[in-house]
Parts: C-alpha cells; sequence; structure tokens
C-alpha cells in the first residue's frame, strides 16, 4: 500500500471511532477532513463497551479456574479493575467535559 492508501486506511479509521469529520471546502473537489474539537473524549466515552465486556471476560474467567488458584487471583483483579473503570470513567469525563468547555 503506498503513501496515498495508508493515508486513506488512516482517515478512514478516524473517522470510524469519530475523532475525525468531513468538512466542506468551498470550490474544491478534493475531500477535506478536520479533527473534532471533543475527539479525545468521544474516543475515551466509546470505551465504555469494551470496558463492560472486559469485565464480563473477567467474571466468566473467575467462573471457569480453579478457586483460589493464582489465575483466579489474576482474573478477578481484572474484573474489578474494569468495575472500577466502568464506574468511574462516566464522571471523569463529565469533569474534564465542565473543566474544558471553554477550549472546545
Amino acid at each position: 500500500m503506498g503513501g496515498q492508501g495508508r493515508a486513506a486506511a488512516a482517515v478512514t479509521m478516524l473517522r470510524t471511532v469519530g475523532l475525525v469529520e468531513q468538512v466542506p471546502v468551498p470550490g474544491s473537489r478534493r475531500d477535506h477532513f478536520s479533527m473534532r474539537p471533543d475527539a479525545w473524549v468521544r474516543l475515551m466515552s466509546g470505551q465504555n463497551a469494551m470496558i463492560e465486556v472486559m469485565q464480563e471476560i473477567g467474571s466468566a474467567g473467575v467462573a471457569a479456574v480453579e478457586a483460589n488458584g493464582p489465575a483466579q487471583g489474576r482474573l478477578n483483579a481484572m474484573r474489578d479493575f474494569y468495575g472500577f473503570m466502568q464506574a468511574e470513567l462516566p464522571a471523569l469525563i463529565d469533569r474534564w467535559r465542565a473543566q474544558y468547555s471553554g477550549h472546545l
């Protein structure tokens, strides 16, 4: 894949995750893109589904391995970490938006 192909693939990926959007440029026939002002917040907000899945995987793993074994300890920590992130991330993002709202 050449340079143009790599750039197109990168733009497609960035659009898919909501970091960039296509913008009109009067008089231009080319595609133009701009990074969204809240790109990083959008990206982190989108992680909630992945965090939930990881917590569920940890819970399923705990149930599937030997009780009180080393794997169960690691899976408990994984489940608890993602549970913590799931509980805390929305409030953290809200605090960021409140603090940074004048800069977007």
